[in-house]
């Protein structure tokens, strides 16, 4: 046997044997694994999540895919019981720092739809060649792939969700033409769009009967796994910049809202925060938060839901950073009273780096002075935070003014698809800017789950999730000792 025969036996024998791994998570119906990724039956031609409930099929007619992107682009239509594209998000998208993770949250940001994959591959400082190349050999699936299953999804929420006629449904989802969006609906679902909507679970029938065109869009924002809805909305509560965001009701049933700026116009997002306890579906099962969002433009919706996903963490694995942070001694009983504690991260990365350099008082200020007034103020909803082009213009002497300038003129890049690296050193070579604020920017406007502030005695075995680490010992009171 030749070497390269040898190598070509153990991959084989490797994968054989992750895929028999995927099909026991199957079998015992294992939700953790729902949007790790995504299995086929060849004799029915459907895709599911892990945990569907349907009967389970035999080994040697299920096939395994790394996104319900590539589960289409096979031919395979999704299951109408279990609705695999409701899915949360892949965890590895959000921790891996290479292109193709990058690649992945750009196109989760609606990039393709906008710029198309030429857009694409110049963010990414790539050709768009190479990133076809990539993605389609770590996912299954190429950026235009992707992004139709994208605005699948999309428009399967504006269908059941809305009375919306289809034809504004098929525009707002970012398809170019009523029959593409036709074409690719009943490839995906099997079904016309008016059949989708029909088979619409009773509870989303209900609410598009009562809902009125300013009733806005109603949401299950999907996580995985436990989730510490309490000590994120202590903090978005602890941060809210007057006349941007707003924070009302009791604990344990508190409403975030605040205004979001999107690509093609504005829009105000309600998300409620779920009571404390174990999901009523059991361990392992995962759950949801309530949303609302009211949007000028119905393009933007995939845009808005994806950075309402980065700034709850949804897409995070709770299970792989529990099992690490739970195994250090001093972390133990912090994971253990706090399972599926998250880290925050934001709807908009240069609002959170001005307002991590400035501080909440400043950042009120700013949005008084300079803040673009909403067109119809929402109760203590009245300003879109100020965009750095506009105070760099106002204000161009000091450390805040060069942090705006760099984010207006493109020396410093937080968007989603941004090397984190890249911007860390851009960050740092800001006049006046603190390695301190740096890591805060890291860790919330680019989603670094493995941030530890400088001369903080973090140990490595707390990697790749430092930056949870930190938010354990934050919630119990003994970051401070540290510091």
């Amino acid at each position: 046997m030749t070497p390269q025969t040898a190598q070509t036996v153990r991959t084989t024998e490797y994968a054989d044997e992750h895929e028999d791994v995927r099909y026991e998570a199957v079998r015992s119906r294992d939700a953790r694994f729902d949007g790790a990724f995504f299995f086929a039956v060849e004799t029915t031609g459907i895709y599911c999540r892990p945990s569907c409930p349907a009967v389970t099929p035999k080994r040697r007619n299920v096939r395994f895919f790394a996104t319900a992107a590539a589960a289409q682009g096979s031919g395979f239509r999704a299951c109408r019981r279990c609705r695999p594209d409701a899915v949360p998000g892949s965890a590895d998208w959000n921790v891996r720092a290479d292109v193709v993770g990058r690649a992945m949250r750009l196109i989760g940001d609606g990039v393709v739809d906008r710029e198309g994959v030429a857009g694409l591959a110049v963010r990414l400082g790539y050709s768009a060649r190479q990133v076809q190349r990539q993605l389609t050999a770590e996912v299954g699936a190429g950026p235009v792939a992707l992004a139709r299953a994208q605005r699948s999804h999309t428009a399967r929420v504006l269908l059941q969700t809305t009375g919306l006629p289809v034809t504004e449904i098929a525009f707002a989802s970012g398809f170019a033409s009523v029959r593409q969006f036709n074409d690719t609906i009943r490839a995906v679902y099997a079904a016309t769009p008016s059949e989708l909507r029909a088979a619409a679970p009773a509870r989303d029938r209900a609410a598009r009967r009562t809902a009125t065109p300013s009733a806005g869009v109603p949401l299950r924002l999907a996580h995985r796994g436990p989730y510490q809805s309490g000590p994120v909305f202590d903090l978005l509560q602890r941060e809210a910049v007057a006349g941007v965001e707003e924070v009302s009701g009791a604990t344990g049933r508190r409403v975030y809202r605040r205004t979001l700026r999107l690509p093609y116009g504005t829009g105000i997002v309600a998300v409620q925060e779920r009571p404390g306890g174990p999901d009523r579906r059991g361990a392992g099962s995962g759950g949801w938060l309530e949303a609302r969002l009211h949007l000028t433009d119905l393009r933007d919706l995939t845009t808005a839901v994806q950075r309402l996903r980065r700034l709850f963490d949804l897409d995070a694995d709770p299970y792989a950073v529990d099992e690490r942070l739970g195994a250090d001694p001093r972390l133990a009983p912090l994971v253990a009273a706090r399972p599926g504690l998250r880290s925050p991260g934001t709807a908009d990365p240069d609002e959170l780096a001005v307002r991590a350099l400035v501080g909440r008082a400043a950042a009120e200020r700013l949005v008084q002075r300079y803040g673009k007034a909403l067109d119809a103020p929402c109760g203590t909803l009245t300003h879109l935070f100020p965009e750095p082009a506009v105070l760099a213009g106002a204000a161009p002497d000091g450390t805040a003014g060069a942090l705006a300038a760099a984010l207006a003129d493109g020396a410093v890049r937080l968007d989603p698809g941004a090397d984190r690296d890249d911007a860390e050193r851009a960050l740092l070579a800001v006049p006046g800017l603190d390695a301190r604020t740096v890591a805060v920017v890291r860790t919330r406007a680019l989603g670094d789950p493995d941030v530890a502030p400088p001369g903080a005695a973090v140990p490595d075995t707390w990697r790749p999730w430092r930056s949870y680490a930190l938010n354990h010992l934050r919630a119990a009171g003994e970051w401070e000792n540290d510091r």
